[in-house]
């Protein structure tokens, strides 16, 4: 089974092409290691929330954008595997890290949907989500999340992704059950979905929002506290 490890970060918003060449440095490195994809995505359209949001979730500041990234492995064991060579490999050490690493947020995900949708396009925008949800609910989330996707899917979504969360630390500052205020009974939920374009998305919501599909469509969490945003793609390798 694949594996996903998520980050959530704040970078200062004159540092963007620095944190992109930082992070097409690294990618090298991660696929020697097993990598087989990496994202990193720029904030585009990040509200701000009542409870919860993805600039609070990282202490971001006014000059600050968060990024929302991923990295695909072949598994858990590959992906473990990796972390501990990067650990200690010597080129880690000059690698220049362009904000804040102790705000950053990182976990291990298992994912339990990944649908494609239209085939023959590049991903050109992203939307990303945090969610804590009950843990006995796992199986109600997967149904709700698969009847979403095939909604999202006939409106021009590319790929549909929801992981569960497996190895979610906690953190000094800030990490994924802060950001969403879980309960200990409840995991999270780190989900992705990727567009050919900022308009296709925009549009896709906004037929969405009127399906009827959709009217019925129970949410087994509390969704005032998921985090959600839209981010636009500096590096896909």
């Amino acid at each position: 089974m694949s594996y996903v490890q998520g980050f959530v970060l704040p970078v200062p918003a004159d540092k963007k092409e620095a944190y992109r060449k930082a992070a097409a440095d690294f990618s090298p490195i991660a696929r020697e290691f097993g990598a087989t994809r990496q994202v990193e995505a720029w904030g585009d359209d990040v509200p701000d929330g009542k409870l919860t949001d993805f600039k609070g979730a990282v202490k971001a500041t006014p000059d600050e954008v968060v990024v929302f990234s991923w990295i695909e492995y072949p598994s858990k064991e590959v992906a473990e595997a990796a972390h501990q060579k990067l650990m200690s490999d010597p080129r880690m050490e000059n690698m220049d890290m362009p904000f804040d690493g102790k705000r950053m947020i990182v976990a291990g995900f298992t994912p339990i949907l990944d649908e494609a949708g239209k085939t023959g396009s590049r991903t050109g925008y992203v939307d990303g989500f945090v969610a804590a949800v009950p843990a006995g609910n796992k199986q109600a989330y997967l149904e709700m999340a698969k009847k979403a996707a095939t909604v999202f899917r006939d409106y021009g979504a590319l790929r549909i992704v929801e992981t569960w969360g497996d190895n979610v630390p906690d953190g000094k500052v800030t990490d994924y059950k802060g950001a969403v205020k879980a309960t200990p009974d409840e995991k999270i939920v780190y989900s992705w979905i990727e567009w050919p374009s900022r308009q296709v998305r925009d549009e896709g919501w906004k037929k969405m929002m009127e399906d009827p599909r959709m009217k019925d469509h129970q949410m087994p969490f509390d969704g005032k506290r998921m985090i959600y945003g839209g981010f636009s793609p500096i590096l896909d390798v």
